[in-house]
């Protein structure tokens, strides 16, 4: 359907530029250029020349469904109306050689051209107002006028190659966001398939053997009621991940505004965590509140799997171009115990960075272990 448009729009422009060349002719040669002009205008050989400049000029309008006719008619048009002694410049003729060059017709343009270039004088002497000199002069006066005209088709030529270049990086770009969701797609579709279950299993378990504990009046493991509560965040986690993948990452899972949630369940595991926010809150990208989170998450991950703490405080700063994070925690890492980051750190890692901020995450010298990230907000934004 586009291209039925785009064909529309070029023939109503081929039909305005044959228009306006052949009004142009027309008032060339009725302004009485040249020599032979004056005494030709009443009689049958002056309006034949009228004729011609005016079909030469129309015969535009089907240059690109014809470029082959319309450079012949062009041809014979220029030569007649030089023979019937009107010195006009062959602009048609010009803007037909090239569009039969556009199209791919060189050799029989390069021979009408040559035709044409021969013709001219003859045409020129034939009209009998000229002597030999003058006949030549006028033939290559009538080309070389039209050369600036040529140099205008030929830019308007350049831009319309650039349009349909741009229109073809476009047509990339769509073709690779398609194959990108397309890709989502099926790794939401996978990850769907290998992790729900097994994930549903062991939430599924877990709530049970908690609730035959209870019915039994036995108290319940701190362990089970970690299993339970990390069966529940893997099963969220996971939904909200393919929810992503499948909206194009529109809905983003988690932001700024779950972080509080985020500290409350790790206290309801037996960890002593706090949230401290300063600074004027304002509204940050999309991505950094979904990176600030997912810094957070893995922290107090990492605490509870390895740390063997009993505190964490989670500190964040509002800034005017900048969000900082800072996690705390009073665990067994010591800057002699420091060892090889995990992948939850280089994840970490690979985040900030990504939006062009920066990561520390270390032993502290006290005793435990900080993780620092300050991301722009200006830049990611």
């Amino acid at each position: 359907m586009s291209r039925g448009r785009f064909r529309v729009r070029a023939g109503v422009r081929d039909l305005l530029i044959a228009v306006g060349v052949a009004a142009a002719l027309l008032v060339t040669g009725l302004s009485g250029a040249g020599p032979g002009q004056g005494q030709h205008s009443g009689t049958g050989l002056g309006l034949l020349g009228y004729a011609l400049l005016a079909v030469g000029g129309l015969s535009l309008a089907f240059g690109r469904r014809a470029p082959v006719a319309v450079l012949a008619v062009t041809g014979l048009c220029a030569v007649g109306y030089q023979a019937a002694g009107f010195d006009v410049a062959a602009v048609a003729f010009l803007f037909a050689v090239y569009a039969a060059m556009r199209a791919g017709h060189r050799i029989v343009t390069v021979t009408v051209s040559v035709a044409v270039l021969a013709a001219l004088p003859l045409a020129a002497l034939a009209s009998g107002l000229h002597d030999t000199g003058e006949a030549f002069a006028q033939a290559r006066g009538a080309l070389q006028i039209a050369w600036l005209i040529a140099a205008g088709a030929a830019g308007e030529a350049l831009r319309q190659a650039e349009q349909r270049a741009d229109e073809a990086e476009r047509t990339r770009e769509e073709t690779a966001r398609r194959r990108a969701d397309e890709e989502r797609l099926h790794i939401a579709r996978e990850l769907h398939d290998s992790l729900t279950h097994q994930i549903s299993v062991i939430k599924v378990q877990s709530e049970a053997a908690v609730h035959v504990a209870h019915k039994r009046g036995e108290e319940v493991p701190a362990a089970l009621l970690a299993i339970r509560e990390a069966g529940r965040e893997a099963s969220r986690e996971l939904r909200a991940t393919l929810e992503a993948l499948r909206d194009d990452d529109t809905t983003p899972p988690h932001g700024l505004d779950a972080i509080p949630e985020l500290v409350e369940r790790a206290g309801r595991s037996g960890l002593d965590a706090t949230l401290t926010i300063e600074g004027r809150r304002h509204d940050v990208p999309t991505a950094v509140g979904r990176t600030a989170y997912r810094v957070v998450q893995e922290s107090l991950t990492n605490i509870a799997r390895h740390a063997d703490a009993g505190t964490a405080s989670v500190h964040i700063d509002y800034r005017p171009d900048t969000l900082a994070i800072r996690i705390d925690d009073d665990g067994k890492a010591t800057p002699d115990s420091a060892q090889e980051p995990g992948i939850g750190l280089l994840g970490m890692r690979e985040r900030v960075t990504a939006l062009g901020g920066r990561l520390r995450a270390a032993p502290r010298g006290e005793g435990g272990f900080t993780v620092q990230a300050e991301l722009p907000v200006e830049r990611a934004s």
